[in-house]
């Protein structure tokens, strides 16, 4: 996959002090990961669908990466967070 894929990143709401809601604070770093590299990134809701704390990555109609959003890293510029790390590469390796 060159450098520059548009990479969707669909997600869903999970919950926070008792509250479910949409929350992209989890997603910063991320989003930090995949710009650094050269990828154009593109965020959107999974609508209410039962689904809950769900983090998906999409190259060219394709599901490359998905992990629940409360593992990724709170904030931050994704350096550290190896999950960051495993999408970078997931998406690299995209057809």
């Amino acid at each position: 996959m060159p450098a520059n894929a548009t990479v969707k990143i669909l997600y869903s709401q999970y919950v926070a002090c008792g509250i479910a809601d949409y929350r992209e604070s989890r997603l910063s770093g991320l989003q930090a990961s995949l710009t650094s590299a050269g990828h154009t990134v593109c965020l959107e809701r999974l609508e209410p669908s039962g689904l809950r704390d769900i983090v998906e990555l999409w190259v060219n109609g394709e599901r490359v990466f998905a992990c629940p959003m409360l593992e990724l890293d709170y904030g931050g510029d994704g350096q550290l967070d190896p999950l960051c790390e495993q999408a970078a590469r997931a998406v690299l390796a995209a057809y």
